[in-house]
């Protein structure tokens, strides 16, 4: 029988077997939008073989490919396979949402005594309200990108006008998302704003991880750790009441690690009113602004790790309460229920309604900046 030279086995191993794509970046055209506009496509990848795809449409995260203990890569996000399916991304994948993320009550607030009225696009409980930006918020919209590498690093930069009135909203506010991937396993993700006229902004990062990397799994046996002694106690429709209220003795206890499926259907109001968890959570120790630890993640099958950071006064955990198979994402994958979650790092939910949330007003001469690190590991 004839053999393959050392050499060449080698060479065929070589070609079989895959492999972390080169450190660096790579651009090239995602799709075509509906009114023939290009959308391009950004590939970040690391010293490690960390790989991210960032879109100009929506400032979406497309895909994020991470190594559990044994090294094997796996995308750990819910999202879709082409520029087509984004267009439907009625689920926030992957995006940056804005010019108000999360909630707002009634779509109504008030500045500087003239109210507002935003499009009411979510009724939980059946009380209406604005969700993450309105009927087209900037999840839907056309960015323009740009790619950046540099020691280290590697990213795309990202930039929006708002128009004045636009969802409702007064003033035309300028807006650059930054994704960063480092050699130390790091994807930043930052905000920042500047405005014409005073404004309400809370710009929103909406991934959803699964750490397994298999997204037809639940996210039940992950652990996770928020460094948060209080959490924001909410009505029917998902609204902050006002009170901040204590995590200790409640299932909504995550200052040290507690496996989410354990209490996620516990017999507690704030969870049964949400249907499981989506809450706000009021992180340890950011009224100065620096960055501070706000999550940790852990997958025990795989191994993966996500811990959190961010300058932002609360982290908005989402357990994928709504998604209900209806959703075919990435591979032809039905999204099922809790089959990903969401670490949102932002202001208070209504912070415009409410007197004791972090000011989330922005002023001619001001910057918004929002910053959040999210490092992987595996163990």
């Amino acid at each position: 029988m004839k053999t393959l030279p050392l050499l060449s086995l080698l060479t065929l191993m070589s070609i079989l077997l895959p492999s972390p794509a080169p450190a660096g970046i790579l651009e090239s055209v995602y799709g075509v939008l509906p009114d023939g506009r290009p959308a391009k496509l950004w590939t970040l990848t690391n010293a490690s073989g960390l790989e991210a795809k960032v879109t100009e449409y929506g400032a979406i995260l497309v895909s994020l490919k991470t190594p559990d203990r044994e090294g094997k890569f796996a995308d750990i996000t819910h999202g879709y396979d082409t520029l087509e399916g984004w267009l439907g991304n009625n689920s926030y994948f992957g995006a940056t949402v804005g010019r108000f993320g999360n909630r707002i009550a009634r779509g109504k607030f008030t500045l500087d005594g003239k109210e507002y009225a935003l499009a009411t696009n979510n009724d939980p409980g059946g009380l209406p309200c604005a969700l993450h930006g309105g009927v087209e918020g900037f999840s839907k919209k056309l960015w323009e990108g740009e790619g950046f590498s540099g020691e280290g690093a590697c990213g795309v930069s990202l930039t929006y006008t708002s128009a004045d009135g636009e969802e409702g909203y007064p003033g035309e506010l300028s807006v650059e998302v930054v994704y960063t991937l480092t050699d130390r396993n790091e994807l930043v993700w930052e905000a920042k704003a500047t405005t014409k006229a005073p404004t309400v902004v809370n710009l929103v990062h909406h991934s959803y991880w699964n750490l397994s990397g298999d997204p037809g799994t639940g996210i039940h046996d992950h652990e996770l750790t928020l460094h948060a002694n209080h959490y924001l106690a909410t009505n029917a429709g998902l609204i902050p009441t006002g009170e901040k209220a204590p995590v200790t003795g409640t299932p909504l206890d995550f200052t040290k690690p507690a496996v989410i499926g354990d209490r996620i259907d516990a017999d507690f109001e704030a969870i049964k009113l949400a249907g499981g968890y989506d809450h706000a959570w009021v992180l340890n120790g950011t009224e100065d602004g620096d960055l501070v630890k706000a999550a940790r993640l852990h997958d025990p099958k795989s191994g993966r790790v996500l811990t959190l950071s961010t300058n932002q006064p609360a982290v908005q955990f989402y357990a994928g309460n709504f998604l209900d198979g209806s959703t075919v994402g990435k591979g032809g994958v039905k999204y099922q229920h809790r089959t990903a979650l969401c670490l949102e790092t932002e202001n208070w939910p209504d912070a415009p309604n409410q007197p004791d949330a972090p000011s989330s007003v922005l002023r001619p001469g001001e910057t918004y900046y929002h910053k959040m690190v999210h490092t992987f590991s595996a163990e």
